[in-house]
């Protein structure tokens, strides 16, 4: 038997509520201001716990203080242990999402300080937050009154199913654990597959990855294609590689020559274009006897992938540049055909060679 309520008791509980509610406001004020020291250091990990704790701290004042409000009021057993329940499974959904934001985050930062990018692998991120989300969700249900061995068990048998029906989505989602475990390709790497597909390494997420092409389009490929295909990576080990340039230059120059101006526009470019490698020592390499020419290498260093379209383009200028000045012949190759007397004539013909395409090499 419940007594009356009095003014006493609604003065008490509007008490206990003004009091949660000026914790709440005490809480962000707090809070804001961890945020801003949080700021200041190198660790992302404080921020992502302050920025998550706003949303929970402010909520456990205000529970706080109404489970007191309640506790104040004359209500009947079953009123009581239900507002009781109530205010229970609120806490415990706030705190379930206040973990999941704070595990999350903290993977998020963990895969961006291991691969050293903007990009983030959110496979692992999902995968977190979703387990984390699920055991909150059961803990609520326990709360409520609501048995979870049975749940457990359907899900059990249940999942037998959804396996099967699911399962090149389960397919594609073990194959980029296994990539990213594996640690071939991170977000940001740029690679190049056996289809030809190329790009930087945007997102690994649980069904497909994401690739960016130079020409800043987006190619989508499927997880369990881009681990069973043949792939080239051109950030590992490391980012720097050799760029290959073929050139020619007539059988009349002086060979010594033409290797210390080519070296020397080398190390111009090296220390002068962005992308170059200012420690990369020039290297020229001739190798063969052409129809009107000799041919040799010219390799360079690349700090990153595409830097080398940057550094073929400077290069290839200043050489001209530079070989025109020297007085070095860069010949087109030329064809005299004889003809015997009785013959029909042929006039003389010119053929033209075609440059070569560079060849990419990891260092």
């Amino acid at each position: 038997m419940t007594r009356d309520l009095t003014p006493h008791d609604v003065l008490v509980a509007a008490i206990a509520l003004a009091a949660g509610l000026a914790a709440a406001v005490l809480v962000r004020v707090i809070l804001k201001w961890l945020g801003v020291r949080a700021d200041r250091t190198r660790w992302s990990g404080d921020d992502i716990i302050v920025d998550a704790l706003r949303a929970l701290l402010p909520w456990a004042a205000v529970t706080g203080g109404a489970a007191v409000a309640a506790s104040a009021l004359p209500l009947t057993p079953g009123i009581g242990r239900n507002v009781t329940m109530v205010l229970t499974a609120l806490l415990i959904m706030a705190a379930t999402l206040t973990a999941a934001r704070i595990v999350a985050g903290l993977v998020r930062a963990l895969a961006q300080s291991r691969s050293g990018v903007a990009g983030s692998a959110t496979i692992f991120v999902n995968i977190t937050r979703v387990v984390v989300l699920a055991m909150g969700f059961l803990v609520v249900l326990e709360t409520v009154g609501v048995s979870i061995a049975p749940l457990l068990t359907a899900l059990g048998v249940g999942g037998l199913a959804v396996a099967l029906a699911l399962q090149d989505t389960l397919a594609n989602l073990f194959a980029g654990v296994h990539i990213l475990a594996s640690r071939t390709v991170q977000p940001g790497d740029y690679i190049r597959l056996s289809s030809g597909e190329e790009g930087y390494v945007v997102d690994i997420n649980w069904r497909n990855t994401v690739i960016r092409h130079i020409s800043n389009n987006l190619v989508i490929i499927p997880n369990t294609k881009l681990s069973g295909t043949n792939m080239t990576n051109y950030h590992r080990p490391e980012q720097e590689m050799t760029l290959t340039v073929q050139v020619g230059v007539g059988f009349d120059s002086d060979l010594d020559h033409v290797e210390r101006v080519t070296t020397e526009v080398v190390a111009s470019v090296m220390k002068d274009v962005e992308g170059g490698v200012p420690e990369h020592e020039p290297a020229v390499r001739f190798h063969t006897f052409g129809d009107s020419r000799i041919n040799f290498t010219v390799i360079l260093g690349v700090g990153e992938f595409s830097d080398q379209y940057r550094i073929k383009h400077e290069f290839i200028k200043r050489l001209h540049q530079r070989y025109r000045a020297e007085g070095i012949a860069i010949p087109a190759p030329t064809r005299t055909i004889a003809v015997r007397q009785g013959e029909l004539p042929i006039p003389h013909q010119r053929t033209h060679e075609t440059a070569d395409e560079p060849q990419i090499a990891a260092r």
